[in-house]
């Protein structure tokens, strides 16, 4: 991977591929990534880039824009935290036998994790509740989705991956954010869906979007909150 600049965009070129259209994208860091067929040279990307410059600009301007809207959550009784959608007040407890509990309608912590371990270690057993919940959940949507698709996928895993929601690796593997879990379900099944569709096909061209299509015909208005409310779902 590397960083280039035309003008005043600043981009990461990464390795070329089959696709016979140049692939742009706004990352959740506002990174602009750029994936072009690989008869191109970075010359040739860089006018690419550039003819789309007017696109980039816009979809920067999205990004700031959701992004200042960020919420900061603080590690205190009555702070909400989201899952699967739903907003749960966090409740801190003297004593229970696991250091985080989803029951009676909260998030119930141990008062002692944020008293000795502070923001850093609370966020780590949030990190791991969402990681152990979402690897079920996921595998399950996974498997369900996979028939209607038409394709057979690899491993599920849930960790962190940096900017993105979700990535397709070439040997069949899912890679899932844990941040997904923060999403209400239909906004799951749509990472879900997305991700197994480039199997069919790496990129985003018209012929992956019709295959997403197929099995989510609303996939539009999802993908649509995702852009919108992404910069909500975190810690």
């Amino acid at each position: 991977m590397l960083l280039r600049q035309v003008r005043d965009i600043e981009y990461q070129l990464l390795p070329g591929s089959d696709r016979q259209t140049t692939d742009i994208v706004i990352e959740r860091d506002g990174l602009i990534t750029v994936r072009p067929p690989r008869r191109m040279t970075p010359e040739q990307v860089d006018e690419t880039v550039l003819s789309k410059r007017m696109w980039i600009y816009r979809n920067l301007a999205d990004w700031r824009d959701l992004n200042a809207t960020r919420v900061t959550r603080e590690w205190v009784g009555g702070e909400s935290f989201l899952y699967l959608g739903s907003s749960y007040r966090l409740q801190l407890v003297q004593e229970q036998d696991e250091s985080l509990k989803l029951k009676d309608g909260r998030f119930c912590l141990l008062r002692s994790v944020v008293e000795t371990g502070g923001h850093e270690l609370a966020q780590q057993i949030f990190e791991s509740f969402y990681k152990e919940k979402g690897l079920a959940r996921l595998s399950k949507r996974v498997a369900f989705f996979a028939s209607k698709v038409g394709v057979t996928p690899g491993n599920v895993h849930v960790k962190d991956i940096g900017y993105r929601w979700a990535s397709c690796l070439k040997n069949g593997d899912l890679h899932f954010h844990w941040k997904c879990l923060m999403a209400p379900p239909t906004i799951i099944d749509y990472i879900v869906v997305h991700e197994l569709c480039h199997l069919h096909h790496r990129d985003h061209s018209d012929a992956f979007w019709n295959e997403v299509d197929k099995v989510l015909p609303d996939y539009r208005d999802r993908k649509e909150w995702l852009r919108g409310r992404g910069a909500g779902l975190d810690l």
